[in-house]
C-alpha cells in the first residue's frame, strides 16, 4: 500500500471508530464503545505507517540527490 492509501484508510477508520464510540456511549452499548475505540486506534496506527513510509521515501530521496 502507498503512504497516501495508508493515511486515507487510517483517517476513515478513525472517523468510523469515533462514530461507533459515540453511538455506543449514547445507547449505553459498552461493546460498541470498545469496538469504536479499537477501530480508532487501528486508524491511528495506519496513519503512522503512512507517515513512516513518507519519512523513509524522503530520506531515500535526500540520499539519492546527494550522490
Amino acid at each position: 500500500m502507498s503512504s497516501t492509501t495508508d493515511k486515507i484508510k487510517g483517517l476513515a477508520n478513525e472517523a468510523v471508530g469515533n462514530l461507533k464510540e459515540g453511538v455506543g456511549k449514547v445507547t449505553g452499548n459498552d461493546k460498541l464503545v470498545a469496538e469504536g475505540k479499537a477501530q480508532e486506534l487501528k486508524g491511528e496506527a495506519q496513519k503512522t505507517v503512512g507517515d513512516a513510509k513518507d519519512g523513509v521515501k524522503n530520506a531515500a530521496d535526500t540520499v539519492k540527490s546527494k550522490l
